[in-house]
């Protein structure tokens, strides 16, 4: 007898794993089938259901503002990209100072306290009004356009957050580690950037991805300062026809741009659960 060979028994319980897993898929799928056909009935079903397909749901209407729709999304991806790595790098920042312990950095940590409570505190829409058309007020020379004021407060109100993240992580990191790094004769600057960093970048992803996935909804919120993105370019489209439709064409990209981040974040997620469980992932 083969060594390699299946058991009967085991053979069976194979065999009856398989059996419970297509059952499992064929009563989910039905289940599902069910919810959407009652969903479907019932919104359908509705006495203004009609009215509401002619103002949102329009395929005509639709195809002549996908175009213009699709020229603003590139301005939100851009200005995503852009956003993302300042929030980055400026959450990065500000959670290193947070994380200061010495007494002579006090006045560095009192500024980056107040900065993550003012700017988490404060909403993202009234910080884009403050940027966007307070500060051209001032009338100061060299003062940035109009879109780069709205993605400074982009980038300021998320790298509070991420900020926050950044600092737990650090803080996740056990002191015996820098203790050790520091007996091995590492700075403080080495140990952060060889020993602490790397551990609670790895630990944080997850929400940081998380945080990535917000903000890409909230870049389109750059139209209330005016410029042209997905978002407003269904609103100039809407006051021509006055339908609301070119805002489903615009939520709808919206969703499947997010759906890459969405799927990448659910990876890592389950990726650093297995990790921490000491599961190996290849």
């Amino acid at each position: 007898m083969d060594l390699f060979e299946k058991s009967p028994v085991q053979r069976e319980r194979e065999a009856y794993r398989r059996r419970q897993t297509i059952l499992s898929v064929a009563v989910a799928a039905v289940s599902t089938g069910v919810v959407g056909v009652l969903l479907l009935a019932g919104i359908t079903g509705a006495p203004g259901w009609k009215r509401v397909r002619e103002s949102f749901f329009d395929l005509h209407t639709a195809r002549a503002a996908l175009p213009a729709v699709l020229d603003g999304l590139w301005l939100n991806i851009e200005l995503l990209v852009f956003c993302a790595v300042g929030a980055l790098v400026l959450g990065l920042g500000i959670a290193s100072l947070r994380t200061l312990r010495r007494p002579v950095f006090f006045p560095l940590r009192a500024l980056a306290n107040g900065y993550t409570y003012t700017f988490r505190g404060l909403p993202l829409i009234i910080t884009i009004y403050v940027f966007a058309f307070g500060v051209p007020g001032l009338r100061l020379s060299g003062t940035p356009s109009v879109l780069v004021l709205g993605g400074a407060a982009l980038v300021l109100t998320y790298g509070a957050y991420i900020a926050e993240v950044f600092r737990a992580g650090i803080e996740s990191v056990h002191p015996s580690q820098r203790a050790a790094a520091r007996s091995l004769g590492l700075t403080y600057r080495q140990t952060m950037r060889h020993v602490v960093l790397p551990q609670a970048v790895r630990r944080v992803a997850p929400p940081l991805l998380n945080d990535l996935v917000a903000m890409q909804k909230d870049v389109g919120l750059i139209s209330l300062a005016g410029p042209v993105d997905a978002i407003r370019a269904a609103q100039i489209q809407t006051s021509v026809s006055y339908d609301y439709t070119p805002y489903i064409v615009a939520g709808v990209l919206f969703v499947l741009l997010a759906i890459p981040l969405v799927a990448v974040t659910d990876w890592v997620t389950v990726r650093a659960a297995r990790r921490q469980s000491g599961e190996v992932t290849l």
